[in-house]
């Protein structure tokens, strides 16, 4: 029985490593690109960017090729009689079976790092070569393009000579109660500070408009100084549970619910003084109706919390899903060609799985779904998988 477990995942491990190895090194390709063109990143930066995208690359594969390994072993052993023999020697399925589950439970524990990886450390990474190679970048934009902006700030160039801009014009839009200003110069060059986090302009001889109110000229050498958050079209890091790593979450949510509560407090007590005093009239005014929605959004982000340690462990467990799933299909379909039986398993997963999954999500994430309600496309696959195991070991 030893040689039997030994060989199914000796197969099985070829099979799944052969083609893992292929799908993430697309994966990896792909994202790397993606990156490199949406933030017009230097190739001297592309290198670094693949540390930070290879657990992504790998949560995203795992799944299919899991899939795809578990069809093509037991399809071929189906295909071959190998099953069939093993049955005749009273050896039970199961067997043949339980190997390859335990492999796609340890796999799916491994795929769950993997989600907390990726979001936690990959795209953080990701998104610091991106904001430390912000100098280069502005650079090679205005070279070939002649403007460069982010959310917050433009520069429009009539050349560039080596690291000097030729009549530079600097835009930065109004934020709170901080006026936009435009700032044109004959000349001016970029400096960026890491320790500082800032990205230094410095312009030579210009004239600085304070949104149309008020000039003044500069004869000699005006820096401004914007925060390299501020400058990246990366942005700054949104406090999104999303981004969290999973051991974070139980400290934001407690710190979130103490909000809600100190917040709800607040308006309760605004609310008595107001119906005291018979000032009805503000309690139907804007600004009630903006405290009501920020104290939505507040408990709307308490459901996102709720919903995404479930939302990873369930994406995780897909693996074993579909192993549970494609094992006993393969077998029944005997088919050596492990294209078919993968297609037949995968479609109804593209089809029926996954928008279950996304839909559950969200309905979760607003609070009209409990976050347990994330494991019904699991469970799904899980009674799917049952009634085909149920017809190999039966037949």
């Amino acid at each position: 029985m030893r040689i039997l477990t030994r060989y199914v995942l000796a197969e099985l491990s070829k099979a799944f490593l052969l083609w893992l190895t292929g799908l993430t090194l697309l994966m990896i390709i792909v994202g790397v690109v993606r990156e490199a063109a949406m933030q017009s990143l230097p190739l001297t930066e592309v290198a670094r960017l693949i540390p930070y995208i290879l657990p992504d690359a790998l949560r995203i594969a795992t799944p299919a090729t899991l899939l795809m390994a578990t069809t093509s072993v037991y399809g071929r052993m189906s295909n071959s009689n190998e099953v069939l023999a093993a049955k005749a020697l009273g050896i039970h399925p199961w067997s043949l079976l339980w190997p390859t589950f335990i492999a796609a439970f340890l796999i799916s524990l491994a795929t769950v790092w993997l989600n907390d990886l990726a979001v936690s450390w990959g795209r953080s990474g990701a998104r610091r070569v991106v904001i430390e190679a912000v100098e280069e970048i502005v650079y090679g934009m205005l070279k070939v393009r002649r403007r460069y902006s982010s959310t917050n700030f433009a520069i429009n160039v009539k050349g560039v000579e080596g690291r000097k801009l030729i009549r530079p014009t600097l835009t930065l839009l109004a934020r709170g109660t901080t006026p936009g200003l435009t700032v044109t110069a004959q000349e001016a060059e970029l400096e960026s500070d890491h320790n500082a986090g800032v990205l230094r302009i410095i312009l030579r001889n210009g004239t600085i408009d304070f949104d149309g109110k008020l000039k003044a000229r500069f004869p000699g050498v005006y820096e401004h100084v914007i925060q390299l958050d501020d400058a990246s079209k990366a942005g700054r890091a949104a406090e999104h549970p999303s981004n969290l790593a999973l051991r974070a979450i139980p400290e934001k949510l407690v710190n979130q619910k103490e909000r809600i509560d100190r917040l709800e407090h607040r308006l309760a007590a605004r609310a008595a003084y107001q119906m005291l005093c018979g000032d009805f009239d503000e309690l139907a005014s804007a600004q009630w109706a903006k405290a009501t929605n920020h104290r939505r959004a507040a408990r709307g982000q308490v459901y996102r919390l709720l919903t995404e340690p479930h939302r990873r462990w369930a994406a995780g467990f897909s693996c074993l899903c579909f192993a549970w799933v494609g094992a006993p299909m393969a077998i029944r379909l005997r088919n050596r060609d492990f294209l078919t039986s993968f297609f037949l398993c995968f479609l109804p997963i593209l089809i029926i799985y996954y928008p279950l999954l996304a839909s559950a999500v969200d309905a979760a994430k607003s609070g009209a779904a409990p976050p347990s309600g994330v494991w019904a496309g699991n469970i799904l696959l899980i009674c799917w998988g049952a009634w085909l195991l149920r017809r190999v070991i039966r037949y």
